[in-house]
């Protein structure tokens, strides 16, 4: 895992005050709406829950599938699952996240508008020590090759 520098924690200060993470989070919305788009289309209903209470107590919808997307997997040619995260560069603390959020996930969607892959969570669990670690101020998680997320996921779907 590697280790932060204050130069990385000041630059994740500055994307925060500068709205980069308000763009992220509008970002992950619409690529939900993508996702239960291509699932609905293939007879897999999601109905997500719309208020902050439902998700944080429930999940992010009724069939327990966790949408992320990584916009950046093509590039880096890795799929980056978060296992903690925390809301501000200055807050001290992580908290379990992604495939180790404690919520009614069964399901972890990944991908783009393009792909996307979908692992069962337990499973992701039971395989995250096999890859690269990394950490950022705000997440840490793990880096899976592409040869291998399409090894270990149970579906992709090219839209």
């Amino acid at each position: 895992m590697s280790l932060l520098s204050t130069s990385d924690v000041d630059a994740s200060r500055d994307a925060y005050r500068n709205g980069y993470y308000g763009k992220k989070l509008q970002e992950g919305l619409e690529f939900q709406d993508v996702v239960t788009t291509a699932l609905y289309q293939r007879g897999i209903i999601v109905i997500g829950y719309a208020s902050r209470r439902f998700q944080i107590e429930k999940g992010e919808n009724m069939l327990g599938a966790e949408i992320k997307r990584d916009g950046r997997f093509r590039d880096t040619g890795n799929l980056y699952f978060e296992t903690a995260e925390k809301s501000h560069p200055d807050n001290p603390r992580y908290v379990p996240s992604g495939i180790l959020r404690e919520d009614n996930s069964w399901l972890y969607v990944i991908g783009d508008e393009k792909t996307i892959y979908i692992f069962p969570t337990n499973y992701l669990r039971m395989l995250a020590a096999r890859f690269k670690t990394v950490q950022t101020a705000t997440s840490k998680g793990f880096l899976m090759p592409i040869a291998d997320a399409d090894k270990y996921a149970i579906r992709r779907i090219d839209l």
